[in-house]
């Protein structure tokens, strides 16, 4: 199934959610959710597939518990609201899976990283993701969003993150599947623009409206399948004019 929708650049989007945001919206909140929604969905596909590691059905399980093998996901949390968006999600998908958390850099979102270590995630640093990479099913990239829209390319911690993670993989020869948040990090929100320190998506989680950028340069090629989660923003993008078209697997409704 596709669904054409609009998109919008990042200053559309955020001029849109800063009313929301300003009343006390949990637009948080709503984009975690589904974000970890769609996790889920992803790891029930693996293993109903039988093309992946060898878990059984992913019911609600308890961490620990004898004769239980999980899956594992690694979540890459950035300093923003996108990190803060992966933290939220990881809170939510623990009692599915293992949960591995990596801070990239010294800033982070506070509460969403202690709802993620109560719900039972664990922190860990990211030589220790890149020792295990080949155990995950999932990666979440939680790293940058779409505040960085003047110049996206990657710089300093997570920078360095990225193109560790990427040689890892490529020398274990095995890639998890990633899953964006709101956009690959790396890849600018309007012009689609990227250079190689990007971790390729298999699912992009989109927020509130699908950004330029993940059709047009070399988001096509980034992005991977577009979910777009509606978040309330509709009313507040009705006066501003689309800047082209998307083809979407699917909209997730969280309000």
């Amino acid at each position: 199934m596709s669904i054409e929708v609009p998109t919008y650049t990042a200053d559309q989007v955020r001029d849109a959610e800063r009313p929301l945001l300003d009343a006390g919206v949990p637009l948080m909140q709503r984009a975690a959710g589904a974000l970890s929604e769609v996790v889920r969905a992803e790891l029930g596909t693996m293993a109903s597939g039988g093309a992946a590691p060898s878990w059984r059905a992913l019911e609600p399980t308890v961490p620990g518990a004898p004769h239980e093998q999980r899956p594992r996901i690694l979540v890459l949390a950035g300093g923003g609201d996108n990190g803060g968006d992966a933290l939220y999600a990881a809170a939510g998908l623990t009692d599915v899976a293992d949960v591995d958390v990596v801070l990239i850099g010294d800033r982070f979102h506070e509460a969403a990283f202690t709802a993620a270590i109560g719900a039972g995630a664990r922190r860990i640093e990211l030589v220790e993701a890149e020792h295990g990479g080949d155990a995950y099913a999932v990666v979440v990239d939680g790293v940058v969003g779409i505040g960085a829209s003047r110049d996206a390319r990657l710089r300093g911690a997570a920078r360095d993150a990225v193109s560790s993670f990427l040689a890892d993989a490529e020398e274990a020869e095995r890639m998890p599947r990633i899953v964006a948040v709101d956009i690959p990090s790396g890849l600018h929100p309007d012009t689609g623009a990227a250079d190689d320190a990007v971790l390729a998506a298999s699912v992009t989680v989109t927020f509130g409206a699908v950004k330029a950028g993940l059709v047009t340069g070399r988001g096509p090629d980034l992005a991977g399948e577009i979910v777009l989660v509606d978040i309330g923003l509709t009313d507040a993008l009705a006066s501003a004019e689309p800047v082209g078209t998307a083809t979407v697997s699917r909209v997730v409704t969280r309000r």
